[in-house]
């Protein structure tokens, strides 16, 4: 699974909230955040690792999560749209520009 595909459901995307608000948590400090079972928190928590949206790792008994490099796709597909609409709206500006010059030009 892509990190499209498990930023999906808004439970997982609340997750990620969570984790980049407060930096490394445990998977029960996250369940405290929600009204669903710990095995559903798990699942979601399992999906996120699973397509590098979050990371695992073990200290002792617990399991910490954090941002992973998953969302590295997500923040090159966003700078993408990004570059297109600034290329857009540039493009619109000049545009806008020139019926403004060519309306003062027939004003006059």
């Amino acid at each position: 699974m892509n990190a499209f595909a498990a930023l999906s459901d808004p439970t997982r995307r609340n997750i990620v909230k969570i984790v980049v608000m407060h930096g490394q948590l445990s998977s029960s400090e996250i369940s405290r955040n929600f009204d669903i079972s710990s095995a559903a928190i798990s699942q979601h928590l399992k999906i996120l690792k699973e397509s590098q949206v979050l990371r695992m790792k073990k200290d002792a008994q617990r399991r910490l999560y954090s941002l992973g490099s998953g969302m590295d796709e997500v923040e090159e597909w966003i700078d993408e749209i990004k570059a297109q609409w600034s290329k857009r709206l540039n493009k619109y500006e000049r545009y806008v520009l020139k019926m403004k010059k060519e309306r003062d030009r027939e004003k006059k």
